[in-house]
């Protein structure tokens, strides 16, 4: 897909381009954000055990954990 310059393009492009995405808009089924919320909660909840951001890393598989101490004395 060729990139498209948008200082190139006349008014009339540009206002065309805008009507088709409009277009595009319009037929997109609406949901109501508290169903999507609470879809987003559910699926978060039911990953929970597995998501190492919540859960954090274990020790045998943490690839950035240290491998030995250095002293200076």
């Amino acid at each position: 897909m060729p990139v498209i310059n948008i200082d190139d393009l006349t008014d009339k492009d540009k206002a065309l381009m805008e009507l088709n995405q409009k277009k595009l808009e319009v037929k997109l089924e609406r949901w109501l954000t508290s169903k999507c919320c609470e879809e987003v909660k559910d699926y978060i909840q039911a990953r929970e055990e597995e998501d190492t951001l919540v859960k954090g890393i274990s020790e045998e598989k943490n690839p950035f954990k240290e491998k030995g101490g250095c002293v200076i004395c």
